[in-house]
Order: C-alpha cells, then sequence, then structure tokens
C-alpha cells in the first residue's frame, strides 16, 4: 500500500516539474512563448499604473500647439516668423532654462512672398526704379527663417528630427554632431536600433542652435510604446534623442560615454548595459536595452488634464498673456496635444498619449534619477525564482490535499508579486514575472486536473480555431483524433482557389453601402456554403473576393477534383444569383475563379496580435494570377494543368500556354466544361476543331490556324476567347514571334 502511495507522490512531483520545465525552456529562449511575453507586458503596464505618482512637475512645461491654437494663429505648420517670436518670448520675457522643439524644421519658409519678390526683382520688375532697394529692405522682415534663427542664435535651445529606415534612405536637412563616433568605438559593434536615413532641420537652423536630439519612438510587438531609445545609429555615428539633449543642455553639457556590463557579450554586437554621462568626477548612469532605449516612467495619464506637467497653449504665450517670468527657469517642451497633428500614442497609461508628454517624463527620469531598468541579469533571476517556486510547488502540492495545495500555491503566487512590487519600487528593477506566475497556476491546475479535462479542453480548443475555417462535419472528423491537427506550419499538396466578384467596384458606385452589404452578403453566403459542402477550407474574404483551399487542415486525396467541381456548383450558384436578380430588378454580378495545385505551406500564420490559418508559397501566387486571367480569356474558371491532371472527371477546354508574372516557367491553363455526367451537352467536334487551332497556333502555320479559328468564330461568334487569338493571330503575321518561341503567352502585370 505504502509502495503504491509513494510511487503516485512522485508521479504526481514529476508531472508538477513538467510546467517548471516548460517555463525554463521559454526563459532560456529554448522554446519562446509570445503569449507570456505578452502577460509580460500587461503585467508591466498595470504595474507602472499602480506606481505612477500622479503628481505635477513644476520644473517642466509643456507649450502646447492645441486645438484653440490652431483656431487662433491659423493651421500647422505655422510661419516661421510666428514661431521666432514664440520661441522670443520664451526666452526674453519668461527667460526658460532650456527649450526643446517635439517638431522638425526639414524645409524652407516661403509663407512671406520673399521668393516671389526677388523673382520679379531679377525677371519683370528688373528695371523698375527702386524695386530692388525696396526688396533688400524688407527682405530681413520677410527672411522668416532668418528671423526664426536669430531667435534662436545663443540660446539654450534644442531641436528636433528625426531618422528613417526605409529602401530610398531619404535624407533631409542637416544633422547634428554625434554624440559617440565610430573612432570612439574602436571597431567595436554595438546592438542598437539602425537608421538609414533622416529627416532633420535647415542647415541655417542648425548653426543657429547646434544642440538637437532626435524625437524618434518605437514601439514594442504589440504597437504600445513603453521605450524611448537614448541614442540611435547612423552611419557608424551614435545621436542622441531630444530628451537627452535637453538633460544635458541643462546640466552644462556633461560627456556621453557608453557603460558596457562586466560580462562580454557572446553575440557578433557588443550590448550596452547603460548611456553614462561624465562631468569631472560625476558620473550619471542612464540604463538601456538592447535597441539602446530607456524604459518611460510615466507619471500619469497624459495631456492637458493628465496633472503630470502644466501645459500652456502657444497662442497665449504668443499673445503674451502669460505673466512675465511665469516660466523662468523651467525646461520647456514645444509640442502637440491635438490628435489632428497626429503626435499621439498608444501607451500602458492611455491609448491617446502626447507624443511630447512622452519626452517631458523621460526628462523628469534624468532629472530625478528615478530610471526604471530591465537588468541584463533579468533572466538569470526569473530562473531562479522559477526553480525555488516549482521545487517548493513540486514537492508541497504533491503531500497536500486540494484545499492545502491552493492555499500554497496562492501563498507562493503573492511572495513572487510582493518580491517583483518591492524591487520596482524600492531598486527601480523591472523583473519578469509572468512566466513565474504561469508556471505556478499550471503547477496547480496539472496537480488537480484529470486527463479527461485535459483531453475535453483540448477538443473543445481544436473546434473552436477550425469551425471557422472548415465545415463542421470536418472538425467532428478532427475531434476524434485531436492530437492529429496543430496550427504549426506544414508542407503539404494542396489546391488553393482564388474567387473575385466581378463588376463590384461598379456596382459599390451605384448602390447604397446597405443594399451593397446585403448583396456581398448573399453572395458570399452561396460560394461559402458550396465550398464547405465539397469539403474546402475558407481562408478569408478579401474585400469582393474569397479565397479557400482542400486538403488541409484534413488531408484529402481527390482535393483538386473537390476544388474543380466547387468551381463548377459556384458559377452555376451565380447564374441562379443573376436569375433572381433579373427577376428583383436587381444588377447582375459575375465571378472569376482561379485553381491551383502545388506544394504549400500551410498553418497559423501572422503577428503576435492576430493569427490566421492560411496558405503561402509559390503555388498560392500562381492561383491568384490564374484568376486575374479570367477576364482575359472570357471564362469564369481558369485551372493550372496541374490541377487538370488531378482532376480526370471533367470535361476540359485548353486555353493558352501562359508565362504570368514572377514565374519563368510557363504552365498550361485550362477551364472545365462540364462534369463527366453531363458531358454530352458539350461539343466534342468544336473541342477537337479547337485542339487543332492551338496545335497550328504553337507551330507558327497562321493560315491554318486562321481557318479554324474562322470556322470556329462562325459557329460560336459570342466566343471571346475565339475573338482574343483572332486578335493575336493578326498580331503574329504582322510581327511573327522569334524562332524560339514556345508558344507561351506573357503577362507581365498581376
Amino acid at each position: 500500500m505504502r509502495s503504491v502511495l509513494l510511487f503516485r507522490r512522485w508521479r504526481r512531483v514529476l508531472l508538477t516539474l513538467v510546467p517548471l520545465a516548460l517555463a525554463l525552456l521559454h526563459v532560456a529562449g529554448t522554446v519562446p512563448v509570445p503569449l507570456l511575453e505578452r502577460l509580460d507586458q500587461l503585467i508591466y503596464d498595470a504595474r507602472l499604473r499602480l506606481n505612477m505618482p500622479r503628481s505635477l512637475d513644476e520644473r517642466i512645461v509643456i507649450v502646447d500647439i492645441d486645438e484653440k491654437s490652431i483656431e487662433r494663429v491659423g493651421r500647422w505648420p505655422w510661419g516661421r516668423d510666428k514661431l521666432a517670436a514664440l520661441t522670443h518670448e520664451l526666452f526674453t520675457r519668461q527667460r526658460v532654462a532650456v527649450l526643446g522643439f517635439d517638431v522638425v524644421f526639414a524645409e524652407r519658409d516661403n509663407s512671406s512672398g520673399l521668393e516671389a519678390l526677388r523673382a520679379l526683382e531679377r525677371g519683370a520688375l528688373a528695371k523698375t526704379p527702386g524695386f530692388a532697394e525696396q526688396v533688400s529692405r524688407l527682405a530681413p522682415s520677410l527672411d522668416h527663417d532668418a528671423l526664426f534663427a536669430r531667435s534662436l542664435q545663443g540660446q539654450p535651445a534644442v531641436l528636433g528630427y528625426y531618422f528613417t529606415s526605409d529602401r530610398q534612405a531619404h535624407t533631409q536637412g542637416s544633422l547634428p554632431s554625434p554624440v559617440v563616433t565610430a573612432s570612439q568605438l574602436r571597431g567595436r559593434p554595438l546592438a542598437s536600433t539602425t537608421w538609414n536615413g533622416y529627416g532633420a532641420n535647415l542647415d541655417e537652423l542648425n548653426q543657429a542652435a547646434p544642440q538637437a536630439g532626435f524625437f524618434n519612438a518605437i514601439s514594442d510587438s504589440d504597437g504600445v510604446l513603453r521605450s524611448l531609445p537614448l541614442l540611435a545609429e547612423y552611419q557608424g555615428q551614435y545621436y542622441e534623442s531630444l530628451a537627452l539633449a535637453m538633460f544635458r543642455t541643462v546640466m552644462g553639457m556633461p560627456k556621453v560615454e557608453l557603460g558596457f556590463p562586466t560580462t562580454p557579450s557572446l553575440g557578433t554586437h557588443d550590448t550596452l548595459e547603460s548611456v553614462v554621462l561624465v562631468e569631472g568626477p560625476r558620473r550619471m548612469a542612464l540604463p538601456v536595452d538592447d535597441r539602446l532605449a530607456m524604459l518611460v516612467p510615466f507619471r500619469g495619464t497624459g495631456g492637458p488634464d493628465g496633472g503630470s506637467y502644466q501645459y500652456i497653449s502657444a497662442s497665449d504665450v504668443l499673445e503674451g498673456s502669460i505673466a512675465e517670468g511665469t516660466l523662468a527657469d523651467k525646461a520647456v517642451l514645444i509640442g502637440t496635444s491635438a490628435p489632428g497633428l497626429q503626435d499621439v500614442r498608444t501607451t500602458p497609461v492611455g491609448p491617446v498619449y502626447p507624443g511630447v508628454e512622452a519626452h517631458a517624463s523621460m526628462l523628469t527620469a534624468m532629472m530625478d534619477g528615478s530610471t526604471v531598468a530591465v537588468p541584463d541579469y533579468a533572466r538569470g533571476f526569473d530562473m531562479l525564482q522559477l526553480l525555488a517556486a516549482g521545487l517548493v510547488l513540486a514537492l508541497g502540492l504533491s503531500v497536500l490535499p486540494a484545499g492545502g495545495a491552493l492555499l500554497l500555491s496562492a501563498a507562493v503566487a503573492a511572495l513572487l508579486v510582493g518580491l517583483n512590487v518591492w524591487l520596482y519600487r524600492i531598486h527601480g528593477l523591472a523583473m519578469p514575472l509572468a512566466t513565474a506566475l504561469t508556471m505556478v497556476l499550471a503547477a496547480s491546475a496539472v496537480n488537480m486536473a484529470h486527463g479527461y479535462i485535459f483531453e475535453s479542453r483540448a477538443k473543445r480548443a481544436l473546434a473552436s480555431r477550425f469551425r471557422s475555417y472548415v465545415p463542421p462535419e470536418l472538425v467532428d472528423e478532427m475531434l476524434k483524433h485531436p492530437e492529429q491537427y496543430s496550427m504549426q506550419a506544414d508542407s503539404r499538396e494542396l489546391t488553393v482557389m482564388f474567387c473575385d466578384m466581378r463588376g463590384f467596384t461598379a456596382l459599390s458606385e451605384c448602390m447604397p453601402p446597405l443594399q451593397l452589404q446585403a448583396l456581398l452578403n448573399r453572395v458570399f453566403t452561396r460560394l461559402t456554403e458550396v465550398i464547405q459542402s465539397e469539403r474546402g477550407t475558407i481562408d478569408k474574404y478579401m474585400g469582393d473576393c474569397v479565397m479557400a483551399f482542400w486538403g488541409a487542415p484534413v488531408p484529402s486525396q481527390d482535393h483538386a477534383a473537390c476544388a474543380v467541381r466547387a468551381a463548377l456548383r459556384m458559377a452555376a450558384a451565380v447564374e441562379q444569383l443573376n436569375r433572381e436578380h433579373r427577376a428583383q430588378g436587381l444588377p447582375e454580378i459575375g465571378i472569376g475563379i482561379g485553381l491551383n495545385t502545388g506544394l504549400m505551406c500551410v498553418g497559423d500564420m501572422g503577428s503576435n496580435i492576430r493569427l490566421s490559418y492560411t496558405v503561402i508559397g509559390d503555388a498560392v501566387n500562381l492561383g491568384s494570377r490564374l484568376e486575374g486571367l479570367c477576364k482575359t480569356y472570357g471564362v469564369a474558371i481558369i485551372v493550372s494543368e496541374a490541377t487538370r491532371n488531378l482532376a480526370p472527371g471533367c470535361v476540359w477546354q485548353e486555353l493558352d500556354r501562359v508565362r504570368v508574372k514572377g514565374k519563368a516557367q510557363s504552365v498550361n491553363i485550362y477551364t472545365p466544361l462540364a462534369d463527366q455526367s453531363q458531358a454530352s451537352a458539350v461539343n466534342a467536334e468544336e473541342l477537337a476543331c479547337w485542339q487543332q487551332v492551338l496545335a497550328h497556333y504553337r507551330a507558327q502555320e497562321w493560315a491554318h490556324c486562321g481557318r479554324s479559328l474562322s470556322a470556329l468564330r462562325h459557329q460560336t461568334p459570342e466566343s471571346s476567347l475565339y475573338a482574343l487569338y483572332a486578335s493575336r493571330l493578326e498580331e503574329m503575321m504582322s510581327r511573327p514571334p522569334p524562332s524560339d518561341w514556345d508558344g507561351a503567352t506573357r503577362f507581365d502585370t498581376k
């Protein structure tokens, strides 16, 4: 009896260690689980919101280009004369300590008309007495860029600019001097965010205010802004952010050095631990991650009503309605909270957060020395807390009854949360927590669950994932052996279909939205019913197009034949719909269907935010191209030779040999005329004559081809296919193809 109990206990211990092992594999990066990473982000967001000071930082003020300013001063961008007046007011009457611009001035301001006057001076009014002198006299007041530059000259101003990363590597304006040069690194490569272009300020402005910082924001994988880069790499040089440049300006321009971890990097690039500001014996380390970014310690919900920073309307400053010296010795940021100017971000503290306040929050953290960091040893810490909690649970849960096991699990979870909050509040360390909590929950669950529960859950999950893709009867088949099916990508021979509705654009222009929606839903419902009745899997709906495939998730030997039958039935369903539409006075529609069979990759694909069970590959692209050819050949269905060979139960008409865009190899294409059961309705003599036309055409026997084609056109004058070849034949006879022509028609568009 004891041996049996001991065996059961050790079995539970091992069962508890399974979640621990999986958690350790995730933390080690061997088996990464995106969901746990997302959960860690959510925990970080919640912890940040709970610990926000929600108090006003009186040292920093945001001059807001708000809706009031746009209404009173004019739409953005304003003339540089207004910006010069704004800057002059802030530096002279308000005596601010530093002024940062969360905007860029990359193009010249020609709003004054000075350039037009100078053009007249050189042209039509060149000989007008006194005109040139008047232009010269007016130029200083009309050169708005020069006015703005003079307002910045010699002042503690920090201009803003941005880096870009695109194929063209566009550059505009001129960059400031880098704070870390390639020579300082001595060939030591850094892990960082790299850019290949920029949008910077006019050189005239850069000379007046040489201090500048970039204001790029890098969101996490879920689209949420949690950190801002302190340094950015461009062509081997490293440039500082807007917040860092403003902080250095306030601090008397300390030197920027790089702080490397004591443990050397094991990769191809070195990872920075911190950006170090050095001024004499004083050193201040700002922690950064592998993107050279620092976590933003948001103070509140953001915006003028958020209570973290004083927002002053830019129009009030311009109009001089702010008492003199109100902003004395304060750090001022010029930015916008107006949603229409599109400088709002999704952050952990709010979905519409002014980008300028994110820079203000970074500046506050630097001033207070209250930075939050994910240290380089965070992964090791996570492994240690997993081992400690996992072993306690493995031993404790195996001997405790259900009630005691729940209490132990709750106590371990509470201890982990308490330690995490203490490290965050006291030491500014954002340690991972999601994996440990998930492991605790999983260990508790597996100790109290039975195999039946897990099996039922797996079946429900499988049905939930696939029910929107495949017919119910296939889901029932899958539930018999759920272990055989997964969403992981796999390469299989499948048949893909693209079905596009013809005339939809014209319908959308003449039908009310609700009527158009009803029509589209009615058509898609009919087509979907046909696809699912032929064991097809709906991939997606794309506007007026539906994509489907056969052969997955449930394997099928006759996937091509099922797809062809579905295509024929869909064409018939559309004809029936058109008959109904004619009777109701509704517009008729048409469809084009492309089918191809080949090796495709099938599985769950997409992003951490959204996944879709779909197929990709070269064979899929060919199916899409074939659908696009239906209009050219005047048929409703076009299939590749690979599909035709696997669906012998139809009467086929060969259309052409084509070479589509993106494919070097030509492919024969066909259209199904009928199922074998309806073969008697097909004119066999016409088909035989058509094959002779194709044979003569490919052999460049133009005269024979023309005679056979004329007979066909006389017999079937309404055929778009025969008319197409008649047109081609005329062109071939006037401009014969090269001697090595293989009879294929090239299509260079999708």
